[in-house]
């Protein structure tokens, strides 16, 4: 479908909601979900790719899959045990719900290991075996039975399973194995368990210097059991692999929050068993036995002739064949930035900046911190941390700066899901180091992505500020796909501070300049926007609505737009993940695509676009870049930023380069079945356009302005017909 206003169906008469059920009017997110991490899988089966890329994704996948059902296939299971009856956006109960993921996960978990046993001839031809214990040689069954006794023998804990003794825990991602044993003085029969402890490694690599040889470390267990049960026969064996529910859940009351998460994460490792893999030729007595003890109420079991845990083929993938890998990407410093001898705040006051993470380094926004802490002009700095990694320059720089006396203020997110425990200890480093640390809401969680700095300078204070769509997490930042927005408007600013002071004193903001947050007005600032597109097509102007994001499932939004295309409003969603608006239907989105874009980057920037009376790209549009999608915890639940783009640089940057790019790309584009789901892989016709390998070969947005006068930037054009 075109994005040309003048190549606009005509308007249709509005669909009675009436007449249209849940169903027909919304996809399922969980579904919705399951076809995305369908696109992620699809790019370990691209020729193109080098073959441990592919394996990357496919791993993506694996452990894509494995948060899915630990946070989402969890979270139903306990809707269904506990008789809660809510209805998803698609009208179903928890229990369809349930009913239908099931059979798209067996699907979802077929591809993958028809992906596996595809990769993996492919990559033995290249020296790089994964189960690879056909290679196993005389020479390398020395070597493994001796780093056996020497390394897995000293750690693992072989449990018997009998009226004497509880069954064993079995942790959250365990992986473990079970044997039928039968004693060979006696012939008496005995069932042990044998749990591998997850810092040992996924996989052990033989010594070699000619090949690469992997073998599993469940399935060394295996072969060794001689070594720990002597005098016993095996007489039957088996792997599995356990998820448990893995969410927490905020008590109201939760009088210490920080006390209540530390418990927390105890409590997820013990949380009801939500799916069971276990292999193909596992014993049937001790498959029995394992179904019994491990109350699968609700529970996924899973039986496979492959690889159980697929997530783990990350470690192959960390083996040294660069020539089996992308070849290496060097970030860019910006260039305005090194215009003005590597002085951030120079270059920031003389003119906004747009920095385009992977593409542009995030050093940048490090250098920021750092020359705040070190420049005796700063006062202070405020920072909210939702990621931060784990070994994280930004938590240096705040330590740095509180250690050289700034006022240094920390907004930590504890309830930031997987890395909670991570984020509990950057908290007290930054408490010993003199940071004020704040842990925000206790019901919402401090997603906006925003560091604020007041320096003295001439004629008094200067407030610089920037706003992230994504996190300061310095490995996420080289292959996230995110904005960095570095402006010292004195409007902006003074938002910022009250960003800030209702995070930290609850003092909610009774005018904001510019920015928008949630749960306030983030979300009426983005259904008054589509409220005046329509407005404009009911005038008869163009009127058009772009919109980046990673997930959409927002019902008053969609329902928003859905009026908008009856209205004639030409709408493009570039959506990653979950959407679950139906484009294209007749009579209710005739005048909306939907198109995700999945690639060696993962596309993360939050962008909405709004054609203001005017044909897209237009300068006199409005461009708005946030850490919020169109999702209800991300409206409703947490503290996000939208911040509009008013530099006329930095507009055209985000808008003609950045968002036009995304619109343009053939190569890494998947569309949007209304009807029925599904995605088809966009047809390039020889001559695709490639919006990841466009942004790597060319100069830094930083630096556009000149290179655009220089003509060293191809102009980016929208064509008819183009999306």
């Amino acid at each position: 479908m075109s994005t040309n206003p003048e190549m606009a169906n005509p308007a249709t008469p509005p669909v009675d909601p009436e007449l249209l059920s849940p169903e027909e009017r919304y996809f399922n997110r969980e579904l919705s979900w399951l076809s995305f991490n369908q696109r992620v899988l699809a790019e370990a089966n691209r020729d193109s790719y080098p073959l441990l890329e592919r394996m990357r994704f496919l791993s993506i996948s694996g452990s894509n899959l494995d948060e899915f059902m630990m946070i989402r296939v969890a979270g139903l299971a306990g809707q269904v045990r506990s008789g809660v009856s809510e209805m998803s956006i698609d009208g179903r109960t928890p229990s369809q719900q349930l009913a239908a993921i099931n059979a798209k996960f067996r699907d979802l978990e077929r591809g993958q290991q028809d992906a596996f046993n595809r990769l993996r001839p492919l990559l033995e031809a290249q020296g790089i075996h994964i189960k690879g214990e056909d290679r196993i040689d005389e020479e390398a069954e020395s070597w493994l039975r001796q780093y056996f006794l020497d390394h897995i023998m000293p750690v693992i804990t072989p449990q018997a399973i009998d009226p004497a003794h509880p069954f064993p825990f079995v942790a959250n991602l365990g992986l473990g194995a079970l044997f039928n044993l039968t004693r060979k003085d006696d012939g008496s029969r005995l069932v042990e368990m044998v749990l591998i402890p997850s810092a040992l490694p996924r996989f052990v690599r033989i010594p070699n210097a000619d090949e690469a040889i992997y073998v599993a470390i469940e399935r060394l267990v295996v072969r060794y059991a001689d070594l720990m049960f002597p005098g016993f026969e095996v007489t039957g064996d088996g792997v599995f692999r356990v998820l448990r529910d893995s969410d927490i859940e905020i008590e109201e009351e939760a009088e210490d929050l920080v006390r209540y998460f530390r418990s927390a994460i105890q409590r997820r490792r013990r949380g009801q068993v939500i799916m069971l893999e276990i292999d193909e030729s596992f014993d049937a007595e001790a498959e029995e036995l394992l179904r019994d003890k491990l109350d699968l109420e609700q529970a996924f079991i899973t039986k496979t002739d492959g690889m159980l845990g697929i997530a783990g083929l990350e470690e192959v993938v960390k083996e040294d064949r660069p020539d089996l890998k992308f070849t290496p990407y060097s970030p860019r410093y910006p260039e305005r930035v090194m215009e003005h001898d590597g002085d951030v705040f120079a270059a920031v006051h003389e003119k906004d900046i747009v920095i385009h993470h992977p593409y542009e380094s995030f050093e940048v926004v490090v250098d920021f911190l750092r020359q705040a802490a070190n420049d005796p002009n700063v006062i202070s700095i405020k920072q909210a941390l939702y990621r931060a990694g784990q070994q994280s320059p930004v938590i240096n720089a705040l330590t740095e700066a509180a250690e050289n006396g700034k006022s240094v203020t920390a907004v930590v997110e504890l309830k930031a899901r997987f890395d909670e425990e991570q984020n509990l200890k950057w908290a007290g480093e930054l408490e010993r180091a003199g940071v004020q640390v704040i842990y925000g809401f206790i019901d919402w969680k401090t997603h906006a992505k925003v560091s604020m700095v007041v320096r003295q300078e001439e004629g008094g204070y200067r407030t610089y500020c920037h706003f992230g769509t994504g996190n300061y997490h310095p490995v996420t930042a080289k292959i996230y796909t995110d904005l960095s927005y570095f402006t010292a408007d004195p409007a902006i600013g003074r938002d910022a501070s009250k960003l800030f002071n209702f995070i930290t004193g609850y003092v909610e903001p009774q005018k904001m300049e510019r920015v928008a947050i949630s749960p306030l007005d983030l979300l009426e600032t983005l259904l008054e926007n589509i409220e005046a597109e329509i407005a404009f097509a009911r005038e008869g102007k163009p009127a058009t609505i772009w919109m980046k994001m990673n997930q959409i499932t927002e019902k008053r939004v969609i329902d928003k737009l859905y009026e908008a295309s009856q209205a004639g409003v030409q709408v493009v969603l570039i959506c990653r993940g979950i959407c679950c608006l139906r484009p294209g239907v007749p009579g209710l989105s005739d005048n909306i695509t939907v198109k995700s874009i999945i690639g060696r980057f993962l596309e993360h920037s939050r962008i909405y676009a709004f054609g203001n009376g005017e044909a897209l790209p237009s300068d006199k549009a409005k461009v708005y870049i946030s850490s919020a999608d169109v999702m209800d915890r991300n409206l409703y639940r947490r503290v996000e930023a939208m911040v509009p783009i008013t530099n006329d640089t930095v507009h055209d940057q985000i808008l003609e380069q950045v968002l036009l790019a995304n619109l343009l790309d053939t190569e890494l584009s998947w569309l949007l079945d209304g009807e029925t789901g599904d995605y088809e892989r966009v047809e390039s016709d020889g001559d695709g356009f490639n919006c990841h390998d466009y942004f790597m070969t060319n100069p830094s947005l930083s630096g556009r302005g000149g290179a655009l006068k220089e003509d060293r930037v191809p102009k980016l054009t929208l064509r008819k017909g183009a999306v």
